[in-house]
């Protein structure tokens, strides 16, 4: 009797975590996908994953059926480049695990390892959710050494948050860059130039504790730094003047094994056709339109649109924790001759696709994660909001910290003071 009682509770507990089967009916949508768009579309979700993308409006036996008539349905949106997890309010008291100080670990810095340091528990995570987000893709900022650290990628569920470990390793190639490694370019490139050297020295083995090693490079740095100098790692190098891009481009054509990428890229339009022909994507902040610098003095809103046009891969990023104002950059974009889809794209598959998790996520389509989003309207609109969104086929609450205050402050007791009701 006790053993039956164990496997009845193991069924049940089986049970339970199987994700619900529902069905999206009606809306328009957006798959990402070599399908493209389909109007009056049904989207069937099973145990946490996308069973198929039709325009049939039959929907089988067992499924919860949501009906998304009028509305945008996308994939999921995922941030680029964001410190969310990492920091709640970066000025405020506290730890603050997107920055840390060089000389407590090595003037190096590959080997700094956010998945460690993500917080789950953010309260800026509901917000994002709120906004349509569903992964992000967290990295360190003001590390004040060479590389930045290893970037992950996170899910903003409510469980199994690391997606992947190790997604890429970031360089600032621009004047903070300079800055922090020596005070001059002059000094900096050349010493990329020998940490690349010094790793392929490794010809692709791995250190360990017994081996014997000189490098400049610690242990740990240099095997952080292996994937990248295979290209099995991308590595996300912050260059913003045409002249630093330039540089990048000139590293490609000496390291053509290296999977780069191109942070900011505020002059990139200046170039676009030599990135393109190099085939690096860029992750830029599209409203940057001032020369706030002397690393932009050609800012223009109608980088993203121009860099499209050429060819260029672009993903919008945002190196904040505010990552749920990239829907309204995309928007700009938009405005300034980004094409519509490819906003969407630069929020969805072509980020996906950068970080290698595209097998997974970044469309609609048969056999990739549940990650949905219904929307009240155009999704790069401002006065357009989500009405549902789903993470691995469970539908999570749009509730945040904000709106429970709202929420809270909406009807006033009269007959005592705020602060002794409870929400």
């Amino acid at each position: 009797m006790k053993h039956l009682s164990i496997v009845l509770l193991t069924a049940l507990g089986c049970a339970s975590a199987q994700a619900e089967n529902l069905a999206i009916v009606g809306g328009y949508v957006h798959t990402m996908s070599q399908q493209g768009s389909v109007e009056k579309g049904t989207v069937l979700i099973s145990d946490g994953r996308i069973q198929s993308v039709s325009d049939q409006q039959n929907v089988p036996e067992g499924y919860r059926i949501i009906n998304a008539t009028d509305k945008i349905v996308t994939p999921g949106l995922i941030g680029a480049q964001t410190s969310l997890g990492l920091v709640e309010v970066g000025m405020s008291a506290g730890t603050v695990d997107a920055s840390a100080r060089s000389e407590d670990y090595s003037p190096y810095g590959a080997a700094l390892d956010v998945s460690y340091a993500f917080n789950p528990d953010s309260t800026l995570i509901p917000v994002t959710r709120i906004e349509g987000f569903t992964v992000s893709a967290s990295g360190m900022s003001g590390t004040h050494s060479l590389f930045g650290g290893q970037g992950a990628v996170f899910s903003l569920g409510n469980a199994d948050n690391l997606v992947k470990r190790g997604a890429f390793i970031t360089l600032a190639v621009n004047n903070d860059g300079a800055d922090d490694n020596g005070g001059s370019r002059a000094v900096l490139w050349p010493k990329i130039e020998d940490v690349l050297a010094e790793v392929k020295s490794l010809q692709g083995r791995a250190l360990t504790a017994e081996d014997e090693w000189h490098g400049r490079l610690s242990k740990e740095d240099a095997n952080a730094l292996l994937p990248v100098v295979t290209g099995d790692m991308p590595l996300f190098i912050d260059a913003r003047r045409t002249a630093d891009i330039r540089q990048v481009l000139a590293l490609k054509k000496r390291h053509p094994q290296l999977r780069l990428a191109l942070l900011y890229a505020t002059e990139g339009w200046r170039v676009a056709d030599e990135i393109a022909a190099a085939q690096i994507p860029v992750v830029l902040d599209p409203e940057v339109n001032l020369p706030g610098s002397f690393d932009q003095l050609g800012a223009t809103m109608a980088n993203a649109g121009r860099l499209d046009a050429a060819g260029v891969s672009v993903s919008i990023g945002m190196d904040t924790h505010n990552l749920r104002l990239a829907t309204q950059h995309a928007g700009n974009a938009v405005a300034n001759g980004l094409p519509w889809q490819q906003g969407l794209a630069a929020l969805t598959i072509n980020t996906a696709r950068l970080l290698g998790i595209d097998q997974d996520y970044g469309s609609i389509e048969a056999g990739k994660v549940a990650d949905v989003v219904i929307w009240s309207g155009d999704p790069l609109q401002v006065m357009e909001a989500p009405e549902k969104v789903f993470i691995n086929g469970e539908e999570i609450r749009l509730e945040s910290r904000q709106t429970k205050l709202r929420d809270r402050y909406l009807t006033l007791s009269e007959d005592k003071p705020q602060g002794y009701i409870r929400p």
